[in-house]
């Protein structure tokens, strides 16, 4: 199959603020000659250095077919192409079904991972998502809406893990997430919801699984927010034993 001299970038944009984008993303940014990005969740600020006379084209208005129509004729042509994602790609971004069609054509591409909403919100709220005696498991996950789950990996399954969890594309049903979570997380678990994480109007609203539907509806956060819920989110924890000065491991010896 015939080798083109260019490629398909897929760049994570991180999740809003224009400073999170990898130093490796900007660079393809920069060099590009055609740039296609997620306008509706993508600020046009993190394509701003693109060079003069890169076409620029936002996905939110664009069909998968033409898309992948404007990459292929682009590396046809001979030009660099940097494809925008929020977040990072390989969490809800939808380019494996690009990839896999530019497979087809023989289209060589290479997937640069951004900072993703789930982690961003973590560092607005101060919090880790992984603290000893507490929780060593972040699970990842959504209410289904037009696109389903798979039923054994509905809410209320892996709730039964109290692990730490980040909840995306799903607080406009945030009513029905708590119900969900109920089975399993007592009443007076905290939760966290965070809308456009690192973005200049973030907003944080923090609670219980007793209050924070009030919470949420009074703040009118109705799309583009995480849901974050776990006892990670509370102040008791062991120290972790990295630091301990009594602890020994392959770069320093404990004190007896």
């Amino acid at each position: 199959m015939k080798k083109y001299q260019e490629k398909v970038y897929f760049i994570g944009a991180g999740p809003g603020d224009p400073e999170l984008i990898t130093i490796k993303g900007q660079k393809i940014v920069k060099e590009s000659d055609i740039i296609i990005y997620a306008g509706s969740l993508v600020p046009r600020e993190v394509i701003a250095c693109h060079k003069e006379g890169a076409e620029i084209y936002n996905s939110a208005s664009m069909t998968l077919e033409e898309v992948v129509s404007v990459m292929k004729e682009g590396i046809f042509s001979g030009k660099k192409i940097a494809r925008i994602h929020t977040g990072d790609p390989a969490i809800y971004g939808a380019h494996r079904e690009q990839m896999d069609l530019l497979d087809e054509y023989g289209i060589d591409y290479e997937v640069i991972p951004g900072v993703s909403s789930f982690l961003a919100s973590a560092a607005a709220i101060k919090k880790e998502f992984t603290l000893p005696n507490i929780s060593q498991t972040v699970i990842c996950t959504r209410l289904e809406g037009r696109t389903p789950v798979p039923e054994k990996e509905s809410l209320e399954s892996l709730a039964s893990h109290r692990a730490s969890m980040a909840i995306f594309l799903s607080v406009h049903m945030i009513g029905e997430v708590v119900k969900r979570l109920e089975t399993s997380y007592p009443k007076e678990t905290p939760i966290a919801v965070v809308q456009r994480a690192s973005w200049e109007d973030q907003k944080i609203v923090m609670g219980t699984l007793e209050n924070i539907e009030e919470k949420v509806k009074e703040a009118k956060i109705e799309k583009t927010a995480q849901i974050l819920v776990g006892d990670f989110l509370g102040n008791e924890y062991e120290k972790s034993k990295l630091y301990d000065k009594h602890f020994t491991h392959e770069y320093r010896k404990g004190i007896k």
